[in-house]
């Protein structure tokens, strides 16, 4: 009763102490680099740019113990990307799944479909993004914030949780949002594209003489999709021929607000998904567009950040989130609800401390109290109730990680965290030798083992056609990778690296043989090994590029099967060139994909995805346009089916087109 009493004053209390501190000025936490646009550096000067999200403090990205991509707003602009899983795609050794419902991010060969990317951690400005009911990560229109408000993305590939616990399995995505200067006072804009697809933004962001920044923004988005949807496994008249109508729309709005003041920093978000599903998943009745998915995220933060003359650092962050799901499906004309509600709140705190010049010390606590986790399924008529579970649990980490200066051009970077949730603890290292032999070339040794406990869904659902397991244990990893980056001139760096991951007690969903349930279960050991390449090229005249390669070979660890939905070849290739000098761009995007495995062991066709943007900037004072178009040849191409879905694969989008315009008063 004690939690559930603190839980209701909870939001009142942030609010409280947001507005109490923001009449006080502060320190200002330093950050040298991240207001800098990474788009206007020479290659040289990227040496110096810093990344957050690998140890969680700002360091150079040649220090960092972790394979690092940094994407600025400029770079989201000039591509045309529309969702934070356009942004992953275009990155080397990560791909994406989309079953016409939810986005799912595949990393270094892993990418089983249907999973709700639970093995990548999402962060907002450092806060935690899966939900914890599912340890769901958005990345598609379902994930919560507008794109336009992102200043850069991290990506830190890797496991991390040596310093973020669960989740943090293959890789760590930090977004970093923009500053309220960074907006203009006054900033909107409005695009539409193909599937009757529009949107619009209203976004205000000011600096005031005293020091507050102020930035709050409001988004609504509304697609028909495609509205006669052909799928052929449906191809017949009892099931209108295969054609789905009107059965793939996507709706959703966002609400940001962020407040910062010396050291404080007052940060909401509140944003909703409504998703037809027309792919008749789980049995569900073709052609009936009551199928769809509602999905709300919001939290909110505060946070204090300083540094100390010494360069000590100290952070601490209140929060309190919240998630609900509710899925409708039909079955033979009756109405299902499922139901996902989850309620969390927290703090953690760090200290950064440099001892004598050779030593960094880290050390940190979390600690999170997940008041609700509950999921139910039930019809609607006759009210028929299958599941109805209640669950509340907490979870407590301390971690220490230290870069030590061994020599001038040798350094190791060790850290350390013991996680103690509920019913599970593990200790999870993280080791990083970091050498450069000379002035423009950096090796790093890196070793590490993450977890992911299973979460509340695969331990305790159960309805008509599964069944719950709550003995399931943590899935468990161990990495090995080395990584070569090399500043080939002044306008070429080139990054290498080869890696080995090996994956046991993986949480697999099948059909138990004596009952025919589903049911999740610990069970398989993965093995994936490969190596990747990529060279960017940053030019005078405005031109820059970069061209990549990624060969993985994931298969069972016990019988050498190769992965379902795994790709043995993934190469991009981007451009962006100057047409007018600073005033019109062109963005040029080229992906490949090699075949993937299907669940029913058939092959998807390998193709080629072309994407073009023309972006224009200051043609007209304060006004920016741009016109894209996607799939440009009009490449027919299928991704890999869950085991959710009747068909094996499930067709993508051919060309379409998008048209955004954005003002400034």
């Amino acid at each position: 009763m004690g939690n559930k009493s603190a839980l209701k004053r909870f939001p009142e209390l942030l609010i409280f102490i947001a507005v109490f501190f923001f009449l006080f000025n502060s320190p200002v936490f330093a950050d040298n680099t991240a207001g800098a646009d990474l788009t206007e550096l020479s290659i040289e000067e990227l040496m110096n740019v810093t990344v957050y999200g690998a140890s969680k403090f700002e360091q150079k990205v040649t220090e960092a113990p972790s394979s690092v991509s940094i994407i600025t707003s400029e770079e989201i602009k000039k591509y045309g990307y529309r969702t934070l899983s356009d942004i992953l795609k275009s990155q080397r050794s990560f791909y994406i799944t989309y079953d016409r419902n939810y986005s799912y991010v595949g990393v270094r060969g892993f990418g089983r479909s249907g999973d709700y990317n639970g093995r990548i951690l999402i962060l907002i400005d450092g806060h935690r993004i899966n939900d914890n009911i599912y340890d769901q990560g958005f990345v598609g229109t379902e994930f919560p914030l507008d794109i336009d408000l992102i200043e850069r993305v991290e990506i830190i590939r890797g496991p991390g949780s040596s310093l973020y616990g669960s989740n943090a399995f293959f890789a760590v995505i930090n977004i970093i949002t923009k500053k309220g200067k960074d907006a203009g006072w006054i900033e909107t804009s409005g695009e539409a594209g193909s599937f009757k697809t529009y949107k619009g933004r209203l976004s205000l962001g000011h600096k005031f003489d005293s020091g507050m920044e102020m930035l709050l923004s409001g988004s609504v988005r509304d697609s028909k999709g495609d509205s006669r949807l052909f799928i052929s496994e449906f191809d017949n008249p009892s099931t209108n021929n295969g054609i789905a109508r009107d059965s793939d729309f996507d709706r959703n709005y966002s609400l940001f607000s962020k407040f910062s003041r010396g050291g404080f920093t007052f940060e909401g978000l509140y944003a909703s998904r409504t998703k037809g599903i027309p792919t008749a998943s789980f049995g569900t009745d073709f052609n009936d567009n009551r199928n769809r998915t509602f999905d709300k995220r919001g939290y909110v933060s505060l946070k204090y950040e300083h540094r100390f003359d010494d360069y000590s650092q100290i952070m601490g962050r209140l929060f309190y989130d919240i998630y609900d799901y509710e899925g409708t499906y039909v079955y033979s004309g009756i109405l299902n609800k499922d139901i996902g509600k989850g309620v969390w709140w927290g703090g953690e705190t760090m200290f950064v401390k440099p001892l004598r010049n050779d030593h960094k010390l880290t050390i940190g606590a979390e600690y999170q109290v997940n008041s609700k986790q509950d999921q139910k399924n039930y019809d609607k008529v006759p009210f028929t109730v299958y599941l109805d579970d209640k669950r509340e649990s907490e979870r407590m980490a301390v971690y220490l990680q230290d870069e030590f200066t061994i020599l001038k051009n040798l350094m190791i970077n060790a850290g350390l965290r013991h996680d103690n949730y509920y019913k599970f603890k593990s200790t999870n290292p993280r080791l990083a030798v970091i050498y450069n032999p000379f002035e423009k070339t950096t090796f790093k040794l890196i070793c590490g083992t993450a977890f992911r406990i299973p979460n509340t869904y695969e331990l305790y659902y159960e309805a008509t056609n599964q069944k719950a397991n709550p003995d399931l244990a943590p899935e468990r990893i161990n990495t090995y990778e080395l990584v070569y980056e090399q500043f080939l001139s002044d306008n070429l760096r080139m990054t290498a690296g080869i890696f080995n991951y090996r994956i046991k007690d993986l949480i697999h969903q099948h059909a138990d043989t004596e009952d025919g349930l589903l049911v999740f279960e610990n069970h398989e050991e993965v093995e994936t090994k490969g190596f990747e390449t990529e060279i960017e090229g940053r030019w005078d005249n405005g031109m820059k590029g970069n061209l990549s390669y990624t060969y993985q070979n994931a298969k069972d660890a016990q019988t050498y099967e190769w992965l379902v939905n795994s790709p043995r070849h993934l190469a991009k290739f981007n451009l962006t060139v100057p047409l007018v000098k600073e005033k019109l761009f062109s963005g040029i995007e080229i992906q490949y994909m090699s075949r993937r495995k299907t669940l029913a062991g058939s092959r998807t066709d390998d193709f080629i995805i072309t994407n073009l943007t023309i972006f224009g900037s200051t043609l007209v004072k304060n006004l920016e346009i741009s016109g894209s178009a996607y799939n440009i040849f009009n490449k027919h191409y299928s991704d890999p089916a869950g085991d959710e879905h009747i068909q094996d694969v499930i067709e993508q989008d051919g060309r379409t087109f998008r048209l955004k315009i954005t003002y400034v008063f």
